[in-house]
C-alpha cells in the first residue's frame, strides 16, 4: 500500500548546464518558453523559464560542476508540489531515501534516481505555481513572445526515466511506498536481439507521470544500455509536451532550429495497414517524421528531438493525444521492422 501523503505536481525541473545561454535560448527561442526570474545563489547562477504550467530552471555555476562532469547536461532536480513538504519528506525517508535536506537552498529534499532528487515545496492543488523558495529572484523584463509563434506546450506530459538492470522494481516501489504513486501499466518490449522492461507510475491527480525503464540484461545492448554509458547511470532520458496539433508544432519548431529525428520512409509504407482512421494524412506525417500508435483507448502521435547536449543524452517528445492513454511502446518495434525492411530491400 502506497503511503498516503502524496506528491501531486511537478513545481519544477532544473537543468544543469554547462553553457546557460545556449540551454536557455533553446527553450525561449525555439519552444516558446519566457524567461520570468533570474538568480543568483551561492554557486548556482540560475534562470527561471515558464510556458503554461511547465517550470524550468536553468542552472549553472561551480555548484554544479560535479554534476556536469559525472553526467553532462541534464536533469538534476524534480521538484515535487506537495500539500504538507516535511510529511513527504518523511515518508520518502521511510521508504528508503536519502535526505539531501542540507545545503539544499529550496528546502526539503530526498534523493530519486542516479543523482536526481525531489525538492519538495508546499503548494495547495489549484493554486499557480510561485518563483521557488530560497533564491533572492529578480524577476526578469517582461518580452514578446516570438514573432510568429503559435504552437503552445500545454502541459509536461510525461517524465521518461533509464535504471540500471535489476533495479526497476526497487524504484517503482520506492515511488509507490515513499510519495503515494501509483502503478499505472507496465509493458516488456523485445525488438530483435534487444529488450526492455518498463513500468509507468503517476501521482494520483494524475500530474506527475514517470515512464521508468531498464534493460534487459539478458539480451544484447541497445538504447538504453548506451544512454547510461554516456550519462553515467541512470538519469532523465527525455521530458514528453503535449500539443495540441503536433505536425504545424513540428514544422514551426524546425524553422526555430529544433533538429527532430529522422524516421524511415518504410515507416509508413506500413502504417495504414498498422493503424487506421487517423485523422491525419499519412502523407503529412511523413513530411514530418511523426509517428502514430494506438491503443484501446484511441491513438497518438510522437515525435522525438535530437539531444541538443554534447553527451547525447537528455532529449525531448512531443506528443498529441487523440483518446490513447498509452506511450507509444510499439513504435519501438514498428521502427526497428522498418529499419529492417529498408534493409532487405537495399540487400
Amino acid at each position: 500500500m502506497g503511503s498516503i501523503v502524496t506528491a501531486y505536481d511537478v513545481e519544477y525541473i532544473e537543468i544543469y548546464t554547462s553553457d546557460q545561454r545556449k540551454t536557455t535560448d533553446y527553450f525561449v527561442s525555439s519552444m516558446g518558453f519566457q524567461e520570468k526570474a533570474r538568480c543568483r545563489t551561492g554557486a548556482l547562477d540560475s534562470i527561471l523559464l515558464r510556458q503554461k504550467d511547465i517550470q524550468l530552471v536553468i542552472t549553472s555555476g561551480a555548484g554544479t560542476a560535479d554534476f556536469l562532469a559525472a553526467h553532462g547536461d541534464g536533469i538534476a532536480d524534480i521538484a515535487f508540489a506537495c500539500e504538507d513538504p516535511l510529511a513527504a519528506r518523511e515518508g520518502a525517508l521511510a521508504a528508503g531515501a536519502r535526505d539531501l535536506t542540507s545545503g539544499n537552498p529550496a528546502g526539503p529534499a530526498v534523493s530519486g534516481f542516479g543523482a536526481v532528487r525531489h525538492t519538495l515545496l508546499k503548494r495547495s492543488a489549484g493554486r499557480p505555481h510561485a518563483l521557488p523558495p530560497g533564491r533572492d529572484w529578480i524577476a526578469s523584463p517582461e518580452r514578446p513572445a516570438q514573432d510568429g509563434t503559435t504552437t503552445e506546450l500545454r502541459l509536461l506530459d510525461h517524465i521518461a526515466v533509464c535504471l540500471e538492470a535489476g533495479t526497476l522494481h526497487d524504484t517503482v516501489r520506492y515511488y509507490i511506498d515513499g510519495f503515494g504513486f501509483e502503478e499505472y501499466s507496465s509493458e516488456y518490449v523485445a525488438v530483435g536481439e534487444q529488450a526492455m522492461d518498463s513500468i509507468v507510475v503517476r501521482s494520483p491527480s494524475a500530474g506527475i507521470t514517470f515512464t521508468i525503464i531498464e534493460p534487459d540484461s539478458t539480451k544484447k545492448p541497445g538504447q538504453i544500455d548506451e544512454f547510461l554509458e554516456r550519462n553515467g547511470g541512470p538519469g532523465v532520458q527525455h521530458l514528453a509536451f503535449l500539443v495540441d496539433e503536433i505536425i504545424p508544432a513540428v514544422l514551426e519548431f524546425e524553422s526555430r532550429g529544433v533538429e527532430f529525428l529522422q524516421t524511415p520512409g518504410t515507416y509508413y509504407d506500413a502504417l495504414a495497414e498498422r493503424i487506421d482512421n487517423l485523422d491525419e494524412a499519412i502523407a503529412d506525417l511523413r513530411k514530418t517524421n511523426v509517428l502514430a500508435d494506438r491503443d484501446e483507448w484511441g491513438y497518438l502521435l510522437q515525435l522525438f528531438t535530437r539531444s541538443p547536449y554534447e553527451r547525447r543524452t537528455l532529449f525531448f517528445e512531443l506528443i498529441q493525444r487523440h483518446g490513447a492513454q498509452g506511450f507509444g511502446s510499439s513504435n519501438i518495434r514498428a521502427l526497428y521492422e522498418a529499419v529492417e525492411r529498408a534493409r532487405a530491400a537495399n540487400s
